[in-house]
């Protein structure tokens, strides 16, 4: 829905003070980052057990598929018991990191001082009320192209806000574009806001052509509440806030209605890929899945910001089975990876989820295209490259435009394929 200005000033005040108790900052100093890899499913089932078994222990990667590699940080006391299981298990790893507390702190994300929305830039990374005072500011400097609109709501009271950019009332095709679905992913969101602006400010031709042929609803901020908390208590969090139990929180891209926790998430609520009690069962994917079914028809195409591992992910990720139009999603994810390889040589990769990265149920994407009839929708997981296990979530501040740069000429490219397929009209 759209925001009138009493209501975004409510919000506003909503915003500084929902959700927000003093919490002592999670460090991780000592302890180990190893990366493992279960070469068969008896090994595969010792790292699942692993996985969620202690908060001591945390995975970076779902624990899903023989061949993997797998990521996981050790606290110092818990490291001879975890060596010991992997070595009875013959599982092979690597250490990469005797303190990825220091491992993190050598990489310069450069966040900036709280209140400095009027100077918002691409060279840092912003807190989530000041890239919504941000975004209320655009409503204001582009009245007749930028509206707010709210895709929701979150567990700990927030709005998930967004914006549609239209410089006419002219019907036209419409891009659907959601960040930050997993919270201490930072470049999703950044990447996101930059395309705003862009969208908003640049003189080439080629986006001011997205600017003026499409109308784009784009919500920077899927899961607020992780995304704060990774601010203020924890860097690494990734799911919602939502408590069960003695844990917290649910991975809200395996929580949508589609072939729900089928495969490639977690039953357990202490795991990081644990998909909720039931599907929808957090207000943050319920109410924004009721926003994009509300405007459907609207919209042709729907793309989905992550990071990290640089690639390009369409449907499906509970099945091998590719979707009827695959041959139309191979053509644009090939345009689509070309281009997004011509400014900085940043090379892609990637294909049908299930089979490019793992099976993984439940994701926006897969339900935006299997319920919604939105034909068209992909999924980029952003720099570094998965070779990258030290910078990983943690992209250098100086890396945003960049990688915000590349992915915007991938989607000029996408856009252009799509459009050729007929898929806009």
């Amino acid at each position: 829905m759209s925001l009138n200005k009493s209501l975004v000033f409510a919000l506003l005040g909503l915003l500084a003070t929902a959700g927000v108790s003093e919490a002592e900052r999670v460090r991780f100093d000592n302890y180990r980052l190893y990366q493992a890899n279960a070469e068969n499913a008896e090994q595969l089932a010792v790292l699942k057990q692993l996985e969620g078994s202690s908060d001591s222990i945390m995975f970076l990667d779902g624990v899903h598929i023989v061949g993997a590699d797998v990521q996981m940080v050790v606290a110092p006391h818990k490291v001879p018991d975890v060596l010991e299981i992997l070595g009875k298990a013959e599982i092979k790893y690597v250490l990469h990191s005797k303190d990825f507390q220091k491992s993190m702190d050598e990489i310069d994300e450069k966040v900036a001082i709280k209140g400095r929305a009027a100077d918002y830039n691409w060279a840092q990374y912003y807190e989530l009320d000041d890239t919504y005072n941000w975004m209320v500011s655009l409503a204001k400097k582009y009245p007749h192209v930028v509206t707010l609109i709210e895709g929701g709501k979150t567990y700990e009271g927030r709005s998930i806000l967004g914006v549609k950019i239209s410089k006419s009332l002219s019907e036209k095709p419409g891009i659907f574009l959601e960040a930050g679905i997993h919270a201490r992913e930072w470049i999703a969101p950044a990447a996101a806001t930059f395309i705003i602006n862009q969208l908003l400010t640049s003189n080439l031709e080629s986006v001011k052509d997205l600017a003026d042929n499409y109308n784009w609803y784009i919500f920077p901020h899927a899961n607020p509440d992780g995304y704060v908390f990774t601010h203020t208590t924890n860097r690494m969090w990734r799911k919602t806030r939502t408590p069960y139990g003695s844990c917290f929180g649910v991975d809200p891209n395996r929580n949508w209605g589609f072939h729900w926790n089928e495969v490639g998430a977690s039953s357990d609520p202490c795991s990081d890929t644990y998909a909720g009690p039931s599907a929808f069962s957090e207000i943050e994917t319920l109410s924004l899945s009721n926003y994009i079914a509300s405007i459907k028809d609207e919209i042709q195409l729907y793309i989905s910001f992550h990071a990290y591992s640089q690639y390009l992910l369409y449907p499906y990720g509970h099945t091998g089975d590719l979707p009827d139009n695959v041959k139309d999603f191979q053509q644009v994810f090939d345009a689509s990876i070309a281009a997004v390889s011509q400014r900085y040589n940043t090379q892609y990769t990637g294909g049908n989820i299930y089979d490019a990265i793992y099976p993984a149920a439940g994701a926006s994407v897969d339900w935006v295209y299997g319920t919604q009839d939105v034909r068209m929708s992909f999924c980029y997981e952003l720099r570094p490259s998965s070779k990258s296990v030290l910078i990983g979530f943690k992209l250098p501040a100086e890396q945003i435009i960049p990688a915000s740069e590349e992915v915007l000429d991938s989607i000029t490219a996408m856009v252009g394929e799509v459009k050729k397929l007929g898929y806009f009209n």
